[in-house]
Parts: C-alpha cells; structure tokens; sequence
C-alpha cells in the first residue's frame, strides 16, 4: 500500500522572496555569515603574514635569517597557526591566543635571538618544562628539535 503524497506545509512569504521558505532564507543567511567570516579570517591571517614579514624584513641579521627560516618552518609544520607580530616581534596564534614567539636579539640588546612558546603550547611535562630557547644560529639540529616542538605545542591535549 503507498504513502499519500505529503503535503509541503512551509509558507511561502512572498514572490519577493523568489520562492523561498523561511528555513531556507535562514539557511541561505547563515551561510553567508560563514562565507563573510571565512574571508574576515583570511584577511586577517594575510594581513598578520604581511606584519610579520615587515618585522622580519626590519631586523639585521643574523636575526632577520633566523626568524625567516622560524616562519617558513612554523607554516610548514603548523598550519594551524596565524602568523601576527606580538610586541612588534613575529608570533604565531591559534584562536587568538600566541602560541609561540621569536625575539630579536637586536632589538633588546641581547646576546642572542629567543625562541619562545606561551602557556596556549601544548608541551607540558611533569612539574617542569622548558618555554623558550636562546638562538645564536640555526643548523639543522636546532631546526629539528623546533618542528618536533612547534608539532607538540598545537597538537591536540
């Protein structure tokens, strides 16, 4: 025995609305918040990328070879993150929060360069962990130990 045919019971509003029922203009405008917040998020990551890039391009080296290898390694290995400048120096953020961090060693006279992570990295260890590092160059051994650090700190608790 078949099923009678169901009768759409949504309304219609109006010819304004081409046709559409309120569940599908709701719908239609949520998905246009979503599609405005994507692009907001995009600009925003771009235009962190670009601060970044500019702080970077404004240190001396050895610095200015450092933090750019840090940011190549940082989007390679962390894509999640956001690149922004934080005290005017380049640093990484998920959700807002930073992440992890790089400080000239220029810029605060100091006799090296710091790599640094926030309480938002996931490396804690026991009762005690170490946050940041001095940097005097990067060889591959330091690179190394940065991603499996960089992997730790965004990877989910």
């Amino acid at each position: 025995m078949s099923q009678p045919a169901k009768k759409n019971t949504q309304k219609r509003t109006s010819t304004a609305d081409a046709g559409f029922t309120a569940e599908e203009r709701a719908a239609m405008k949520a998905r246009a918040k979503e599609l405005k917040a994507e692009a907001r998020a995009e600009k925003d990551k771009a235009a962190g990328e670009n601060a970044v890039l500019a702080a970077i391009a404004e240190m001396p080296d050895p610095d200015q070879t450092m933090a750019k290898r840090l940011h190549e390694i940082i989007k390679a290995n962390a894509p999640i993150l956001s690149p922004k400048t934080w005290y005017g120096m380049p640093a990484y953020a998920k959700d807002g929060k930073i992440v992890c961090f790089f400080q000239s060693a220029h810029k605060f006279g100091a006799r090296y360069a710091t790599f640094g992570f926030n309480d938002a990295a996931n490396l804690d260890e026991g009762d005690m962990w170490a946050t940041s590092f001095a940097l005097k160059a990067l060889t591959a051994a330091e690179e190394a130990k940065i991603i499996a650090l960089v992997k730790k700190a965004v990877r989910e608790g």
